[in-house]
């Protein structure tokens, strides 16, 4: 008999590690633990879990009632957190269930289930998706749970209350899910109803097109009911809300930017908040009680203690071009660099400055051309047109000053990207409404400030120490005794804890493409309105 059994296992069981002594050694080889070694065989994390348990159950005991109902009924909720409701299929698992006749089945019909859950709490906790497989400028690393670890927490604690954390616990996750059944009831309703049709309204206009333009504010929740035909202060004062809550400039103008957002329709204010959600599972980790906050579509960045913005900047993000978009990831600020050297990315030296030197030689001189001994150049000893991008053989810098193109600080998050935050001398970027201009890294419209904020943590006198070392006109290091966390995040729909959700635009169309990926996946919504 053990003959028999240790060629069944040898065939069935061997791939997913599982041994027949480790069977045997746990308990009695039963019909049902042999169907579950046989189902799991397939999957190590899965067989492993159940091996050190000895394969007893946890959703087909006797005592398992409670946990199989709590499984069964965060599977058909699924569609709550956009996550697709096939992906899942709770009714297979329901039938595998019902149709228990043998303990073979009970053993195939506990894999199932154990399977159904830990791909449900995966995706719940972490996403669904492989950002960098969607997008290549997303480079965040994912924390996936274990298998092993999420059965043995569900083994161990109470079933229902398992599932109500195994979502991330953000209050943003919280309200963006809110937002989502809301949109999803205006969506069933057609929609916000007509668009506005004019090109640009201003305060002082009257007729039809400002009568949509009422009616539109009204359907978004921006404006009480009105019979008024002209775009008196109430419009006006709606119109800047709105404009407020999508990043626009808020002047109380519906010009064409303005109405171009206003007539965004809410299937797509839905995308975007599903697209939000998971971009939220992406991020379920703890970001530091003091933790700095870019978030890409917004133009910002921000310092967040104990869960509260406590500093606030603009910020000017990369372009969008192939090479020059900011990525997202997470890193810790270790330190600032006062009056720093600029040393020009090896990219940027040959594709924008050697064509320069090649055309004239003594092109860009506010920037030294150092060779490889760490000697500056004579420019009129170089033959440049001998050099392409694959061989110049020469590094290029910009010695600190007033005209630097990282100001006179920048913030440093060492990393492999070689993204920073920084200060510029092109201030006038600041007051454009879209500001992606930069190679990548993010420049600071306030980056004094900014520093002051970050070195209150560990000095006194903040100001005087980050002077001390600016009025010396000599590169120097400032380290933070503290390192924060920084979180480079892009996120075009925000859910403040007061007011409505704040939109901005897919500058990148990152999102667009994210959500395609969540369609392809099974997620559905449902059919749009206007």
């Amino acid at each position: 008999m053990l003959s028999w059994i240790q060629k069944f296992v040898n065939r069935f069981v061997a791939p997913a590690v599982l041994s027949l002594t480790a069977v045997a050694a746990s308990a009695e080889v039963t019909p049902f633990k042999l169907a579950l070694a046989e189902a799991a065989s397939d999957d190590a994390a899965i067989a492993e879990f159940y091996r050190t348990r000895g394969f007893e159950p946890i959703f087909t005991g006797s005592g398992d009632l409670e946990r199989r109902a709590a499984l069964l009924e965060a599977l058909e909720s699924v569609e709550r957190h956009g996550l697709p409701l096939e992906r899942y299929d709770s009714r297979r698992l329901m039938a595998a269930f019902e149709q228990v006749q043998t303990p073979s089945d009970r053993g195939r019909a506990e894999f199932l289930a154990a399977q159904m859950f830990v791909r449900f709490a995966r995706d719940l906790q972490s996403g669904i998706l492989e950002p960098r497989k969607v997008d290549a400028g997303i480079v965040r690393e994912i924390n996936r749970p274990v298998p092993h670890d999420l059965l043995t927490d569900l083994a161990a604690g109470e079933a229902k209350s398992f599932f109500r954390e195994i979502a991330p616990q953000t209050p943003e996750y919280a309200r963006l899910m809110k937002e989502k059944l809301r949109l999803e009831r205006v969506v069933l309703r057609g929609g916000w109803g007509s668009k506005v049709e004019a090109k640009a309204l201003e305060p002082g206009d009257s007729g039809e097109f400002v009568v949509q333009l009422r009616d539109r504010l009204v359907a978004l929740g921006y404006l009480r009911r009105s019979a008024s035909t002209l775009y008196d202060g109430e419009i006006q004062r709606a119109v800047r809300q709105f404009q407020t809550d999508h990043g626009l400039e808020t002047d109380g103008v519906a010009g064409q930017t303005t109405i171009t957002m206003l007539n965004v329709s809410a299937q797509t204010r839905l995308q975007q908040v599903v697209v939000a959600m998971e971009r939220e599972r992406w991020t379920n980790f703890e970001r530091g009680d003091r933790h700095v906050l870019v978030n890409i579509t917004d133009y910002t960045a921000a310092i967040i203690d104990d869960g509260k913005v406590t500093y606030r900047t603009r910020s000017v993000v990369g372009a969008n071009d192939s090479d020059r978009r900011t990525p997202e990831f997470s890193d810790v600020m270790e330190h600032l660099v006062v009056n720093p050297t600029w040393n020009v990315p090896y990219s940027i030296a040959t594709k924008e400055y050697l064509p320069k030197l090649q055309r004239n030689p003594h092109a860009v001189s506010h920037l030294r051309v150092i060779d490889r001994r760490g000697r500056v150049v004579n420019r009129s000893s170089v033959n440049f047109a001998q050099y392409s991008r694959r061989n110049f053989p020469f590094s290029i810098k910009q010695p600190p000053g007033a005209r630097n193109a990282l100001g006179l600080v920048k913030f440093m998050f060492p990393n492999k990207y070689n993204i920073y935050l920084h200060d510029t001398p092109a201030k006038d970027l600041f007051s454009r409404e879209t500001r992606a201009y930069s190679h990548g890294c993010i420049r600071l419209n306030d980056p004094f400030d900014f520093a002051y904020a970050l070195l209150a943590k560990q000095s006194d006198d903040p100001v005087g120490l980050f002077k001390s070392k600016l009025n010396s006109g000599r590169e120097s290091r400032i380290n933070l005794e503290q390192h924060v966390p920084v979180h480079l995040i892009y996120r075009t729909a925000v859910a403040p804890a007061k007011g409505r959700v704040n939109y901005r635009r897919d500058v990148y169309g990152r999102d667009a493409r994210i959500f395609e990926a969540l369609s392809r996946a099974g997620v559905a919504l449902p059919v749009a309105g206007s």
